[in-house]
């Protein structure tokens, strides 16, 4: 027996057959990947997982994917205890899951897109391609490249110039969009559906958005198979945030979690010029606003999240929250790309207003590298203390600042 049963409509619950498809033709709800449960039960151990690849596909028991042939070194990054961080915050278990060294790209987008080009070379397309807001972009050009498939990615021109650079290293096809990213993703439906190529976030997206289900699964591994008390991740379409939801609940479902134990609380993280997600969770509403993005978090602002309302769903289910952070305290905190900047400031908030317990475990996951958005930073740091090539000078300029100040 196979151990993906259909793809299922999350509305409707119609099924339809392991193909690259996304929209059920009958309600037009997102469809997701449905798992024969028995049957991965029946192969799956802590014991086979443990002795799997140091990556994502250690656990391909619970992945769309029969033979991974891309990415196959992503996932399996660290996951940080926080010390000073957690002293500031007052909490003495805090940490850090770190996909800023995610391989090949720095961020999780290698995760998702590992698992969607593993199943587009299943179904044999030859060519990769996506709608980005700059990290998936990165991601599908360098692993298209890696699996030699032809690859376009589609941006808003306004994306951070290394982020543009990091997609161009790789030789696709960029093509730079005169507006914001659901205008790209709206052309990018029309061209998935024009030339039928593998849109790793369009028609291969049941399969795509299963990758961030691996942050879940780490997780639980690296605290020695349980889970933690409460989870702060960033939302953009509301996928990564419901997977990790839907990551735990899976290993539980399979035995690999005790079946007494506790799903944790999410908190999702929204800049505040974009936060469709939360302004619909703090109305109690079950429907998304659409809106315009204006903000300095630009791999998290989309404006109309397809995920939205399950993201919703999930902070209610986990008793949970939703928090939004402005540009300036995107900024300050740890280093890390601004995705990452929005969850350490929505953390920080949660753990002044009291929601954590001292000794609660607490995971914040950071998905991209701060190096990818530097110039965020830009009149927000010391300047350099420039100096003539003398002792003299090093004096007066350097120590006697120091000690003068």
């Amino acid at each position: 027996m196979a151990k993906i049963k259909a793809l299922k409509c999350k509305e409707c619950g119609r099924e339809y057959p392991v193909e690259p498809l996304h929209v059920c033709e009958f309600c037009f709800g997102p469809l997701e990947v449905d798992y024969n449960y028995d049957e991965i039960k029946q192969n799956i151990s802590k014991d086979k997982i443990k002795n799997g690849p140091n990556s994502l596909w250690r656990y391909i028991d619970l992945l769309p994917v029969e033979n991974p042939t891309v990415g196959l070194n992503a996932g399996f990054t660290p996951l940080v205890k926080a010390e000073n961080l957690g002293k500031e915050l007052g909490l003495n278990n805090l940490y850090i899951k770190d996909d800023s060294v995610n391989h090949p790209t720095l961020s999780f987008k290698d995760r998702v897109v590992a698992v969607a080009l593993s199943k587009a070379k299943e179904f044999g397309f030859d060519t990769a391609a996506c709608a980005s807001t700059g990290n998936l972009a990165n991601s599908v050009s360098a692993l298209a490249a890696s699996a030699g498939m032809k690859c376009f990615v589609f941006i808003p021109a306004n994306l951070e110039s290394n982020k543009i650079i990091g997609s161009l290293v790789f030789d696709p096809v960029v093509v730079a969009v005169d507006g914001n990213y659901d205008d790209v993703n709206r052309l990018s439906s029309e061209v998935a559906n024009e030339f039928g190529w593998a849109f790793v976030n369009i028609n291969l997206r049941p399969f795509y958005s299963e990758g961030s289900k691996t942050l879940a699964f780490e997780v639980a591994e690296q605290l020695n198979w349980t889970a933690p008390d409460a989870v702060v991740a960033p939302l953009a379409s509301g996928s990564l945030y419901t997977k990790i939801w839907k990551g735990f609940n899976e290993l539980k479902t399979v035995g690999i979690l005790d079946e007494n134990e506790k799903m944790p609380r999410m908190y999702g993280a929204q800049a505040s010029g974009c936060s469709p997600i939360y302004k619909a969770f703090k109305e109690g509403r079950d429907w998304i606003t659409p809106e315009k993005p204006d903000t300095i978090a630009k791999s998290i602002a989309i404006g109309n999240p397809a995920d939205g309302p399950y993201a919703v769903k999930v902070a209610r289910e986990s008793q949970g929250d939703i928090e939004i952070a402005t540009n300036e305290e995107i900024i300050e905190g740890i280093f890390t790309e601004t995705a990452g900047g929005t969850t350490i400031a929505v953390l920080k908030k949660f753990a002044e207003k009291g929601v954590f317990d001292k000794d609660e475990v607490v995971v914040a996951y950071i998905t991209g590298n701060g190096y990818k958005t530097m110039e965020v930073l830009e009149g927000h740091l010391k300047e350099p203390i420039h100096i003539k090539p003398t002792l003299s000078e090093f004096k007066e300029k350097v120590v006697g600042a120091i000690i003068n100040k």
